[in-house]
């Protein structure tokens, strides 16, 4: 017979088994981590339980432990991020910023820039850029927007589903172009469409599209952003 899990409890507190159920009682973490798309297991957080999680608990969260977390159909997920993926990632939106100099088109955010982009699905881009006519004029800490851009730098802990997931989500709530950057490669994908991509080989360049008019970044100009120069 099936035992129900209780989530876990506060210093001093008991612990009562809950009623309230988000997903299928036959569930376990086995299927939760497939909900996921495999992602590991050390990056769910298992309070609030999973499927009750809100806004204010990925807001909570990183006030107390600095920590990052997406929020997943009820869940907070951990976004994951290395040294070296921070570092490209401000690379990346170093040139992007470069290229906004004198075209008034809209901001870059970083690696810690919460958006809201379905319903109650909280996205956290490594780089995402946002047109001003479309970010909420209301200053709160997670705009209900998905970026004009949304670019991903691949961690380690990654999966190719969990990756997929995020496009299908950032297409679905408004975006138009997306990078995944694959620094143990030095690869990149385009996206134009959740489902289609075209992939960028170390000797070739990202795009802007129609998103971001006439800019073109060359892989081996970013990437070498990580290399130490020779007289260093």
């Amino acid at each position: 017979m099936a035992t129900a899990l209780c989530p876990p409890s506060t210093a001093g507190a008991p612990v009562v088994a809950s009623s309230v159920s988000a997903f299928p009682m036959e569930w376990t973490f086995a299927d939760l981590q497939r909900r996921l798309g495999g992602i590991p297991l050390g990056r769910i957080h298992l309070y609030p339980w999973p499927g009750l999680a809100t806004e204010r608990d990925v807001l909570d969260v990183h006030a107390r432990t600095g920590r990052l977390c997406e929020l997943i159909d009820g869940i907070l997920v951990q976004k994951p991020m290395g040294f070296y993926e921070s570092a490209l990632a401000l690379a990346v939106g170093g040139f992007l910023r470069e290229y906004l100099k004198g075209r008034n088109l809209g901001i870059v955010a970083g690696e810690a820039g919460m958006l809201r982009i379905l319903g109650n699905r909280i996205r956290i881009p490594d780089v995402s850029f946002i047109r001003w006519d479309r970010l909420p004029e209301n200053r709160v800490p997670v705009p209900a927007v998905s970026p004009d851009l949304a670019v991903e730098v691949l961690s380690e802990s990654n999966t190719e589903q969990e990756m997929q997931n995020k496009m299908d989500d950032y297409f679905a709530g408004g975006t138009r172009l997306a990078w995944i950057i694959d620094p143990r490669t030095r690869t990149a994908r385009i996206y134009h469409a959740a489902g289609e991509f075209s992939v960028i080989d170390p000797t070739g360049t990202l795009t802007g599209g129609d998103v971001l008019p006439g800019f073109e970044l060359p892989l081996e100009d970013l990437f070498a952003e990580l290399d130490r120069p020779e007289s260093a």
